[in-house]
């Protein structure tokens, strides 16, 4: 965007409808102005603030907030100013600003303060003129680089050039082509589990026979003496033996008879007569 705007051209920045103006007491040498010795209770005058541009002039303007009529004038001819704008040591409020008279070209001009009822206020005044040249520092730059352009640079490949990619396999961390390397065994599940042992298979010896051996009976068979599908080599053949008398839980030596434990004199006073 060109800075080379009409100088009738005007465009308003900032918009504040109501500032203080203060009349300034006499300066004290070698330090800055206070506004706590303005009487800010009191203010001389108080009215609308607009900040334009003409062309690339920057100007703060102060008018009556009823008529419009100008009450001053501030052209800012750089920023941050020096002479134009000035702000107080003892707050964010409150500047100084130096008035000129647009119509007298004797250069007489006058300092008054000015102060916004809010912080928010006074950053957008400083914002709004600090936008303004930051814009016209750019402008002037593109211009500068459009009227002497920097010759283009030549990024295609020349005779005989070439470019080497080295991609890498982003999915494991790993180079195409290199071994991959083995992982350590963590102990989880590698796999699928064996199949639990089948009681199919394996015959149970009829009630109040012991096997003596572990081992299978031989393959099962469907009724009718067919062989199952997975029929397997039958193993040597198990002995049985039939339990002893003895081992009767019921032994008439061992427990006696309940049915004459009324009769037996002999196990009178260790057993409960049944009546």
């Amino acid at each position: 965007m060109s800075s080379n705007l009409p100088d009738d051209y005007e465009r308003i920045l900032l918009v504040k409808p109501v500032v203080s103006v203060y009349k300034l007491p006499p300066r004290g040498a070698n330090r800055g102005f206070r506004a706590a010795d303005w009487k800010l209770e009191f203010p001389d005058w108080k009215g609308r603030m607009r900040i334009v541009t003409l062309g690339e002039k920057c100007i703060i303007r102060l008018e009556d907030s009823n008529n419009g009529k100008l009450f001053g004038e501030c052209p800012i001819d750089d920023w941050p100013s020096v002479t134009a704008v000035e702000a107080v040591i003892d707050s964010s409020r409150y500047f100084v600003l130096r008035l000129v008279d647009p119509k007298d070209l004797s250069g007489r001009h006058a300092f008054i303060g000015v102060g916004f009822a809010d912080r928010g206020d006074s950053f957008d005044f400083n914002v709004a003129i600090s936008d303004h040249f930051k814009w016209l520092k750019q402008s002037k730059e593109i211009e500068k680089e459009d009227q002497n352009p920097k010759p283009a640079v030549d990024l295609s490949l020349k005779a005989g050039q070439t470019i080497t990619i080295n991609l890498k396999n982003t999915g494991s961390g790993e180079r195409r082509g290199s071994e991959p390397k083995p992982r350590a065994n963590t102990g989880g599940f590698t796999g699928f589990l064996p199949p639990p042992p089948s009681s199919l298979n394996t015959r149970v010896p009829p009630p109040g026979v012991k096997a003596t051996s572990k081992q299978e009976l031989g393959p099962l068979s469907r009724v009718g003496g067919t062989p199952m599908p997975h029929e397997v080599p039958a193993p040597s053949p198990v002995a049985f033996r039939q339990e002893p008398a003895s081992d009767n839980l019921l032994d008439d030596d061992q427990w006696g008879s309940f049915s004459s434990s009324t009769n037996n004199s002999s196990n009178q006073s260790n057993w409960v007569s049944f009546s």
